[in-house]
């Protein structure tokens, strides 16, 4: 039994569907960031929920590593093949299924994108809200339990997942939840399936919950001094209960890098990028308090932005401040940090991570969903330098020992995959061991994504 048996018995079974060509598997076992090309060794395209649940009915057999992959936009190698085997890419199960706009849910594929899906729900009055920045396949955003700039508001994909389908390390389909609300049916299969980035089986299927598209929507943004001023405006503006949609903090290097990319004129200081969702009263009442707050805290150069088009020009310009970031420094990569503290200690932290990167002397551009104590430094470095890569990898060590001795997380958004996994049993304990325990009864052949999120096997 092995990777080669399982190969040839996919290979009758999906036929041009299975590929091995170099381009595909080298496309499948790159990394967005800073890992190495890491290739399985064929790619898989089901059309069917049928066709995955014999995939993998077939690897189980032969004891072949399968690799779940949406749009393969994970940033801490969650879709890379380190033990080779087969990646199962879902760009053909990418059907809407049903959109129930009475009880404001849809079941949708997991290769429909969350752009695809909000074109398609135009016409209803409703939207899906969860926003991670790049156009990510929804059954990536379940596995990695991703979130992004509208968290804030309207939660991440653990809140926003009413029910799954997924084939296990058996082959076998189950689901999980139900089309109510709410449930204390037993064990939150649902809960755990999203974030396990595939390690206990791929999702086919997911049931999401729907929001209603607000009447009025604002978008503002707004300079500041320096960082701390920008933080504790944000700190403030949390507890005084100001019902933010978004509100995203970009420091000076993070501008200047975006206004060489994409030709914009802000400031080159700390900016905030904000935005506001509720009827047209309230959107004005928020927008108001907001800018008697920034003003206090020494905000100014405010740029509102309520035209569709002008709010669409500001939010492309924070999702695309990454390639921005890199495109800085020709040819550099790029390791993203990903913590998360409670909010009282976020100024804190986003100053002693930038004082720490400017004493190690590493270039490090640090933006973030603030609102939820989450940021990221981009930390460049040359590949080729293997100095400066440790020194990168050390300051990144560090900062997820600050976030955890401030009671914080590695990972707000992210994940774990490979990049995090080192970290996890200083965060979780014996927490992490008991992960472990739930992978190994679940597919105890360790075929699911193997070499990710939970404990090395013995």
């Amino acid at each position: 039994m092995g990777i080669q048996d399982a190969i040839g018995e996919l290979s009758s079974l999906l036929g041009q569907r299975l590929s091995r060509s170099k381009s595909d598997l080298e496309l499948h076992g790159a990394s967005e960031t800073h890992f190495p090309l890491t290739p399985p060794d064929a790619v898989a395209f089901p059309k069917t929920t049928e066709d995955v649940a014999q995939i993998v009915e077939i690897c189980a057999r032969h004891r072949c590593p399968v690799i779940g992959f949406g749009t393969g936009t994970s940033l801490e190698g969650q879709s890379q093949a380190p033990e080779g085997g087969v990646t199962v890419d879902f760009q053909h199960m990418n059907q809407i299924l049903e959109v129930s706009q009475g009880d404001m849910f849809v079941r949708v594929q997991p290769g429909v994108t969350r752009e695809a899906l909000n074109e398609e729900l135009r016409a209803t009055g409703l939207f899906f809200p969860v926003d991670p920045g790049a156009n990510a396949s929804l059954g990536g955003m379940a596995s990695t339990r991703a979130s992004g700039t509208t968290a804030v508001r309207y939660g991440t994909m653990r809140d926003n997942v009413l029910g799954l389908e997924v084939v296990t390390a058996k082959g076998e389909v189950m689901r999980t939840g139900t089309r109510a609300r709410k449930s204390s049916s037993g064990y939150d299969l649902t809960g755990l399936m999203v974030g396990s980035e595939g390690t206990l089986g791929l999702i086919t299927e997911l049931t999401l919950r729907l929001h209603g598209i607000p009447e009025a929507t604002s978008a503002a943004v707004c300079a500041f001094e320096d960082v701390p001023q920008a933080v504790e405006t944000v700190i403030a503006t949390i507890q005084m209960g100001v019902p933010m949609a978004r509100i995203e903090l970009m420091d000076a290097d993070s501008v200047r890098a975006v206004n060489a990319y994409a030709g914009s004129d802000l400031v080159e200081k700390p900016h905030l990028l904000l935005e506001f969702h509720g009827s047209d009263s309230a959107v004005a009442e928020q927008a108001e308090m907001f800018g008697e707050l920034a003003q206090d805290f020494g905000g100014s150069g405010f740029q509102w932005a309520a035209k569709p088009e002008d709010r669409t020009a500001l939010w492309s310009m924070r999702h695309n401040a990454y390639h921005a970031i890199l495109a800085s420094r020709p040819g550099a990569r790029c390791l993203v940090t990903d913590i998360c503290v409670p909010i009282s200690r976020l100024a804190e932290a986003v100053e002693a991570c930038r004082a720490d990167l400017q004493s190690s002397e590493i270039e490090g551009p640090i933006l973030g969903h603030v609102g939820d104590g989450n940021f990221h430094a981009c930390l460049l470095f040359d590949e080729a330098n293997e100095e400066e890569r440790a020194r990168v990898l050390e300051a990144s060590e560090r900062l997820v020992e600050l976030a955890l001795s401030m009671g914080g997380t590695a990972t707000g958004e992210h994940g774990i995959g490979i990049g995090k996994r080192r970290y996890m049993e200083r965060e979780h304990g014996a927490g992490w061991a008991m992960m472990g325990a739930i992978k190994a009864a679940l597919d105890p052949d360790n075929i699911m994504n193997p070499g990710k999120l939970v404990p090395p096997r013995n």
